[in-house]
């Protein structure tokens, strides 16, 4: 397999053969694996304890912030490493110092916003 499209044929063979075996195992599985249901192994299984009551559950939003508020850091994150390599470059100091300093105090008014409306107490 030489030239251009020998390299896409080796990837071709690779997906197939790769498909293949993924497909023997799981036939192997379910033609080798004991079937024996029982009434106790067909009940429904949740973390080791058995269910009980309804199917409903209401969990608080509050955790739902702390989501968010980790989400908004990460995106900070993400726009602080590039700003730090683009910083030392020539010509850009000042402009992109000033840029930053707006973007952290944008994130700094929303932290305070959390704080003060009482978002950021676990309990």
């Amino acid at each position: 397999m030489h030239g251009y499209f020998g390299a896409y044929g080796l990837v071709a063979l690779l997906l197939v053969v790769g498909a293949v075996f993924v497909t023997v195992a799981l036939t192997a599985n379910r033609v080798l694996r004991p079937e024996r249901p029982t009434p106790q192994k067909l009940l429904t299984y949740e973390c080791g304890v058995d269910p009980v009551g309804g199917g409903w559950a209401q969990s608080y939003v509050r955790y739902y912030v702390f989501t968010f508020l980790y989400v908004v850091f990460a995106v900070d994150a993400v726009f602080l490493f590039p700003w730090a390599t683009v910083f030392a470059a020539p010509g850009f100091g000042a402009a992109t110092l000033v840029e930053m300093f707006v973007f952290l105090g944008f994130l700094a008014v929303g932290i305070l916003y959390a704080w003060r409306k009482g978002v950021l107490s676990w309990a």
